[in-house]
């Protein structure tokens, strides 16, 4: 009996709070979407102008406050979070689950870290904070289809960048031959590739440079390889983007109070992965 009163208390109120806070499809789901995307760019800006000295020194205290009451409404989501979903468990070691904890427990442990050799430490631990960010990727629509075309192109861009490492070693090896007899700074192997990488992504940081005509030859012609390289990538992600597009896409944002699974069909009334009811 116990156990049934639990199973309808969670149909009630916890069910609420879950459509509420994983969902955005009603009106309290997207004024909910809307603030928590709001205190997320509220909070790394924060961050942001915390690392610059002279604003730090002037609006040190404003800077902290702020951040506690960011720190204590994230602190709030978590808990609603864990206590809004049927297994917990699954949340908290979730990648944003994770993802959720790392936001939010760095202000906390300013607590423990005290002294001055632990300052360092408690510097880098604030840097944490700037996770949140990732937190964004949820509420932004056009990540899932870009997350669909980036794994479905995997195993063309893995051959791909294959291909171009076995180049760059290749072409390394070349100029190591050609230049290691000059002043140039190709002066091993290794040091070799990594020109043939700067110089194939057109990054160029001269700090290499070759010296005799034929070497220059080479290097011309890899630069003028590197522009048509770049453009492969963009060219599978692209095509794996618009099949991914002329597929019929969920256009809810229905998530399973259970599994916490996404991306259910349109009107779908039960879970397509665990099997239990969707909120309705």
């Amino acid at each position: 009996m116990s156990s049934k009163n639990s199973e309808n208390n969670f149909s009630g109120w916890r069910l609420k709070l879950h459509e509420i806070i994983y969902e955005a499809d009603t009106t309290k789901g997207r004024v909910f979407s809307f603030v928590l995307f709001i205190t997320i760019i509220a909070s790394i800006i924060l961050v942001m102008l915390e690392s610059v000295e002279s604003f730090d020194t002037k609006y040190h205290n404003f800077l902290n406050i702020s951040e506690w009451v960011i720190t204590i409404l994230f602190s709030i989501e978590y808990i609603a979070r864990i206590i809004s979903v049927k297994k917990p468990i699954k949340y908290i070691f979730s990648f944003y689950g994770i993802i959720d904890l790392l936001s939010t427990i760095p202000k906390y442990l300013s607590f423990f870290l005290v002294g001055s050799h632990s300052l360092v430490a408690l510097r880098a631990l604030r840097l944490m904070r700037i996770f949140r960010i990732l937190k964004l990727a949820r509420y932004i629509g056009e990540s899932t289809n870009f997350a669909r075309a980036l794994k479905a192109s995997r195993a063309k861009i893995l051959v791909f960048i294959s291909f171009v490492l076995i180049l760059c070693i290749i072409l390394g090896t070349v100029m190591y031959l050609v230049e290691s007899d000059q002043d140039s700074g190709f002066n091993s192997i290794p040091r070799s590739v990594y020109w043939a990488i700067v110089t194939l992504t057109t990054v160029g940081y001269g700090d290499i440079a070759p010296i005799t005509a034929l070497g220059q030859l080479i290097a011309s012609i890899i630069m003028i390889m590197g522009y048509g390289i770049i453009a492969i990538p963009t060219g599978i992600v692209s095509s794996e983007m618009t099949k991914v597009n002329r597929k019929e896409i969920p256009t809810n944002t229905q998530s399973c109070p259970t599994c916490l699974v996404e991306n259910h069909k349109d009107n779908a009334e039960f879970c397509y992965k665990c099997g239990n009811i969707l909120n309705e």
